[in-house]
């Protein structure tokens, strides 16, 4: 259910700005509109909040496996920042000396074919006349070196394809392939000391933020309070100031109407509260109750909210969405393999989290239907072997229904109208949804819903016909098709308190779209055999994988076998997975949702207040 909203606007004077904030935070009901995002303020405590992450992911990162094991310690205010400070400047020296680690081992791969040598005697020798020119260049080119006359070299070590060598007196002629080489301006011996003194700043900068691992539940306690301060900030920002007084404006939720009302008259200030006008866009706060609650986690993973004045599509779309999961995936082996994941999530958490309890769900769903198709790892040979598990099997839906005595065909068929009859029921309790809407906010428009409802049920025994090849009463499809075609024509453009003459005419200027989703109505039926198509090619795919590895099931060829099957299955799982996305998703937030109009343009109630437990660091 979405909670409805009251428009507030809370005023007093300039000099208790401080006061109001920190009230109304401590308040926690109102949701601030037209949040300031950025300012002077909010920059400078959002580089230090990114400083501090900067900090802790360094932390983690040495800590590495051992991060959970390692016992927290607390630090006061002056610690933090002094341990703060530390280690940002240990993240810059560790990004120099890293630079600085590169460069000097480029330059030791650059001096190892001439060896380690004074770079200084050689221009003392250059200062008395003898002057070297450094070169490498490949095996062949030195052979034809040395039938030449007019150059003169040395020999001074071999690396692989490439050999140094060094010329007296004059540079390397023109027509010799060679690649000159700068003469260093340290040994190859003092460059191989500075790598061991840089790898040994790099293990003192690891071994600082190892043991910076103490401090990590304090880093990310700190990083929470950052995020008050910056939302205090903006808040802060937000506040209009006119003539010596200020105000600022939200929502709150209707149930908080009272409480809101004592803050205001305890504290003295003065304020608006309304209902939000047509032209407002309150946040959304949806009240999961009961188990429904359990597919919240899915709607934040999606990120989707519906608007203030859409519906709550959370019963519909976990029931829907359970068995969506279940014929997608489709296979009862895979099931249990999320049951067992339910489990061990439950078991470490020590309590079943709602995600848990959604993964209960889905795999309980998945169990079920795999069980009633008889579909057991995509192995025929499983189902056979167990009698029981043939029991479990309904034989009209059966992915082996030789075993059964019912043609593949017509199991088939029978799976592919029930994927119909599932979109029907979900797309018509759609129509009835906005027709209890529509019809108890007096607006017509929900007459041109009947004409939707009307269009879904005939036209889906036209799909019936034209897919599986059932009979079709024609007169009855085309007459309701007419019936529904015109109820949308003459009311769908219908709002609450519009005359009938006007509603008819407006609703009229939109024929041609009508027309165009009337044919739309066929497409949406259309569109649930995905549910079938996707659920096969599972199947499929689970068979390939076992009658590659079956050959190799014995002998010393078995873990091979094994390893197919492993890899195969876990391959389908992850696809199973995505086309659960992917598709019965798609079929939650597009037909049935675009049925119901809604376009889930909303945003969440997420009202201004306290997020740390009070006793950890002074906000203010």
């Amino acid at each position: 259910m979405i909670d409805r909203m009251k428009k507030v606007t809370v005023l007093t004077r300039s000099k208790d700005r401080h006061q109001l904030l920190i009230s109304l935070r401590e308040l926690g009901v109102m949701h601030i509109s037209d949040m300031v995002q950025r300012s002077e303020g909010v920059d400078t405590l959002t580089r230090e909040k990114g400083d501090m992450a900067r900090v802790l992911a360094a932390i983690e990162e040495s800590a590495g496996k051992d991060a959970k094991k390692i016992q927290q310690l607390e630090l006061s205010d002056e610690e933090f920042g002094r341990l703060n400070a530390s280690l940002l400047s240990a993240i810059d020296e560790r990004a120099r000396l890293e630079d600085s680690l590169i460069a000097l081992k480029n330059e030791r791969d650059r001096l190892l074919p001439f060896g380690d040598f004074s770079p200084e005697d050689v221009r003392a020798l250059g200062k008395e006349g003898i002057v070297l020119y450094f070169y490498t260049l490949n095996g062949k080119d030195i052979e034809k070196l040395r039938d030449r006359e007019d150059v003169t070299f040395i020999r001074i070590a071999c690396g692989g394809k490439q050999s140094a060598v060094a010329t007296l007196g004059a540079p390397m002629p023109a027509d010799v392939t060679a690649a000159p080489f700068e003469l260093p301006s340290e040994s190859l011996g003092s460059v191989e000391a500075r790598i061991l003194e840089t790898e040994a700043g790099l293990k003192a900068i690891s071994e600082q933020f190892r043991a910076a691992g103490s401090y990590v539940s304090t880093y990310r306690r700190a990083m929470s309070i950052e995020d008050e301060r910056i939302t205090f900030e903006r808040a802060s920002s937000t506040l209009a100031d006119e003539d010596g007084m200020i105000y600022l404006s939200g929502y709150i939720p209707v149930e908080d109407e009272e409480k809101f009302r004592d803050y205001c008259l305890s504290n003295r200030y003065a304020y608006l509260m309304d209902d939000p006008a047509d032209e407002d866009q309150p946040p959304t706060k949806v009240n999961y109750k009961g188990v429904v609650r359990i597919i919240k986690p899915l709607f934040d993973m999606l990120g989707t909210v519906p608007g203030y004045r859409e519906y709550d599509t959370s019963v519909p779309f976990l029931c829907f969405f359970a068995v969506f999961f279940a014929m997608i995936i489709g296979d009862a082996g895979y099931g249990f393999i999320f049951l067992l994941g339910a489990v061990l999530m439950h078991v470490r958490s020590r309590k079943a989290s709602d995600a848990n309890v959604l993964l209960y769900v889905m795999s309980i769903a998945t169990i079920i239907w795999g069980s009633l198709t008889g579909t057991w790892f995509g192995s025929e040979k499983i189902l056979t072997a167990v009698p029981f598990l043939q029991k479990l099997v309904i034989p009209e839906i059966a992915n082996y229904p030789e075993l059964f005595g019912v043609d593949s065909t017509s199991a088939q068929n029978e799976v592919m109208k029930f994927c119909f009859i599932l979109g029907t029921i979900q797309l018509s309790l759609a129509c009835l949804i906005n027709i209890v809407s529509k019809a108890r906010s007096r607006n017509l428009a929900f007459l041109a819903d009947v004409g939707w409802l009307i269009d879904y049920i005939v036209l889906y025994l036209l799909v019936l016909y034209l897919v599986i090849g059932e009979a079709a009463p024609f007169n009855i499809i085309v007459a309701g098709v007419a019936i529904g075609f015109a109820l949308v024509c003459l009311f769908g453009s219908f709002e609450p308190g519009m005359p009938i003459g006007k509603g008819i005419a407006s609703s009229l200027g939109g024929f041609f779209t009508n027309f165009l989703n009337t044919i739309s109505c066929f497409s949406n039926i259309m569109s649930y055999i995905r549910l079938f198509a996707v659920g096969m090619a599972s199947l499929a795919i689970a068979q390939s994988f076992n009658n590659m590895a079956a050959p190799m099931l014995q002998g010393i060829a078995f873990p091979a076998g094994l390893l197919i099957i492993l890899l195969g299955h876990t391959i389908n799982l992850v696809m199973g997975l995505l086309s659960v996305v992917v598709h019965g998703v798609r079929l939650n937030l597009l037909e049935f949702s675009n049925q119901l109009g809604m376009e889930w343009s909303g945003y969440n109630y997420d009202p201004f207040r306290c997020v740390v437990p009070e006793g950890n660091r002074n906000l203010n």
